[in-house]
């Protein structure tokens, strides 16, 4: 039979519990499956994508979970993203439109040479773009938001000081642009998805990359090369798009408050934290490559004016090869966005 002091104890601690409000663990009702390309180390997984998951639980009180399965470990190769989550085998994913060659003309205005500025800015002016006129470029597919990374450099087996060094060097790119882009400079350009470039380096059969630093550390390219060229001024060498979309029907299944988490985790707040977290990105793979005793080379002054200019066949054929719309207007306010986000 209990004491006197152990009835007092359960009677207090019958008190406190009646005036705590009780907390009960909610049970997830919805559960999202999120397939990417990259390994868990890699600054997306870890900075843009698994944040993103933890405050839309949050702001969902445990509602939405979000499964995310990086490097491709629900099967396909990156090319095949695109595809997964418009046909609802999976129901988020983040890729890159540039991985489809052809498939998204509009978007790729933002990979043209020397229109990028910091992955931040130019996320913004992306998001503000499609939400202006490109809201029928991914069909099938609720946009979460469009971003950039960094404006990406050049790493390489041997020195790339000027123009002429890139001649006949075979060189891994992201996008069809960018592929044009090497092509009219020299270079041999070789189209394949970045987790696919730290073999084909070690195997020679590229020579070197154009990646952001941001990629750099996570898959060793600073290990696999001993050069990196960038460039200076306000406006970098490319940059590449990235699509963060849910398939629309699963967000249409969804109650129309989880709708608003979702919305209220979209748009173009979103596309600037992914592009801040891009741009911080960028430094282990500098000092990664910095401590490594890495070659690093600067393109400024007049001889980035001569980059420019041999860029610039590119821009002319991307805009007369618009036939389904009007390339110039669309390149002149992609311009303008990247210069107003830019302040």
């Amino acid at each position: 039979m209990p004491n006197r002091r152990e009835v007092l104890g359960t009677l207090a601690l019958s008190t406190v519990a009646a005036a705590t409000p009780l907390r009960f663990a909610r049970a997830a009702e919805v559960t999202l499956k999120l397939h990417h390309f990259l390994p868990p180390v890699s600054n997306a997984h870890r900075n843009l994508i698994e944040p993103w998951a933890r405050a839309v639980r949050e702001a969902s009180e445990g509602r939405i979970e979000i499964e995310i399965f990086p490097a491709m470990q629900l099967g396909g190769k990156p090319p095949s993203l695109f595809d997964q989550v418009r046909n609802g085998v999976v129901d988020v994913v983040w890729t890159l439109p540039g991985y489809t060659p052809g498939r998204f003309r509009r978007i790729e205005v933002f990979e043209l040479p020397f229109l990028p500025a910091s992955a931040e800015v130019t996320s913004q002016a992306v998001q503000a773009l499609y939400e202006e006129a490109l809201e029928d470029e991914f069909p099938g597919v609720k946009v979460l938001c469009l971003h950039t990374h960094a404006p990406g450099s050049i790493h390489s087996s041997t020195p790339v000081a000027q123009l002429a060094d890139l001649r006949g060097l075979k060189v891994r790119a992201p996008t069809r642009v960018v592929n044009r882009m090497l092509e009219i400079l020299g270079a041999i350009p070789v189209g394949m998805p970045v987790p696919a470039l730290p073999e084909a380096l070690a195997r020679g059969v590229v020579d070197a990359a154009v990646i952001p630093f941001e990629v750099v550390w996570p898959l060793k390219v600073h290990e696999l090369v001993g050069n990196h060229t960038i460039f200076e001024g306000e406006r970098g060498l490319y940059t590449a798009t990235f699509l963060f979309g849910m398939n629309l029907e699963r967000y249409r299944s969804l109650p129309a408050d989880l709708q608003r988490v979702i919305d209220a985790h979209s748009g173009i707040p979103l596309a600037r934290q992914f592009g801040r977290a891009m741009d911080r990105g960028e430094q282990p793979g500098l000092e990664a490559a910095k401590k490594r005793g890495n070659r690093f080379i600067t393109i400024s002054g007049a001889a980035l004016e001569e980059w420019i200019a041999a860029t610039r066949p590119v821009v002319r054929e991307w805009v007369a090869g618009a036939s389904d719309f009007d390339g110039e207007a669309l390149l002149s306010r992609a311009e303008e966005l990247v210069a107003t986000f830019a302040g």
